[in-house]
């Protein structure tokens, strides 16, 4: 089984890592056709591609004037460590032992505008490129075409080599439309989390999101490799329903909080 995560916005560069081991990402030399081409642009140009405020803006002009095709201990971070939002608030890699992480290592791959896809423990510089920005490059209009089947092919190798290959879905539609999915050549499983409210059982985006780290958790921590075994999956509060699941749309309810 092969986990895919959305990236978070927000990122955490003061905690520091215990876990000593780090690697590269694949991307490298993509990651910096796009950067100097962002570097080209003024913060302006930068706020209105992608909706930021100046501030943000500035500070994402920086990071692209400082990233550098060499990764280190000063300028980066394992991608799992640095992402600081509700999936990975939910994955919390802090509490995980370290056979846990290097499970997920194998088992885990983190969609991302610039770099493509990371490993959990790939070295990663601060960015700010969603995927789904109308970012002009020279393979195309936005950076679904810059990545084309770059992404796909890196993952079908990895499911090339498991005994059963299924992929997780457990990244937003945003990312996981960077995936020719039918390329994939295998089970695609996208769980759907819904929380009770007003007596209706609905996905709260908020919610879901951390939804979607745990059940990244719960398959690191069992080391799951069998997608019966999702089933069981209970943290917080989270149960299988049977009566609407489907094979490749399990769902997950939350009774309504008191």
């Amino acid at each position: 089984m092969l986990i895919v995560l959305s990236p978070a916005k927000s990122l955490d560069y003061k905690t520091p890592v215990k876990l000593k081991t780090s690697t590269l990402p694949e991307f490298v030399s993509e990651s910096a056709k796009l950067i100097a081409d962002l570097k080209k642009l003024s913060p302006q140009e930068i706020a209105d591609l992608m909706g930021l405020s100046d501030q943000l803006a500035a500070l994402n002009v920086g990071r692209y004037r400082d990233w550098s095709k060499k990764f280190t201990e000063e300028n980066s971070k394992p991608a799992i460590y640095a992402f600081d939002g509700d999936v990975y608030d939910g994955f919390d890699v802090k509490t995980l032992d370290a056979k846990a992480i290097h499970f997920a290592q194998d088992h885990v791959r983190i969609l991302s505008g610039l770099y493509g896809a990371l490993r959990p423990l790939d070295l990663m510089q601060p960015y700010r490129l969603e995927m789904g920005t109308a970012f002009q490059n020279a393979r195309g209009k936005d950076l679904y075409a810059f990545w084309g089947n770059r992404v796909t092919n890196s993952l079908k190798q990895i499911l090339e080599k498991q005994k059963k290959p299924v992929l997780l879905n457990l990244a937003s539609e945003e990312y996981f439309k960077v995936l020719q999915a039918k390329e994939l050549d295998c089970p695609v499983i996208s769980p759907v989390f819904q929380d009770g409210k007003d007596g209706k059982y609905k996905i709260i985006s908020f919610y879901a999101k951390r939804a979607r780290g745990l059940m990244a958790r719960y398959v690191v921590e069992n080391r799951i490799t069998d997608p019966a075994d999702l089933k069981g999956f209970n943290l917080d509060g989270y149960k299988y329903f049977t009566a609407e699941s489907k094979l490749d749309k399990p769902i997950f309810r939350r009774a309504e909080r008191k």
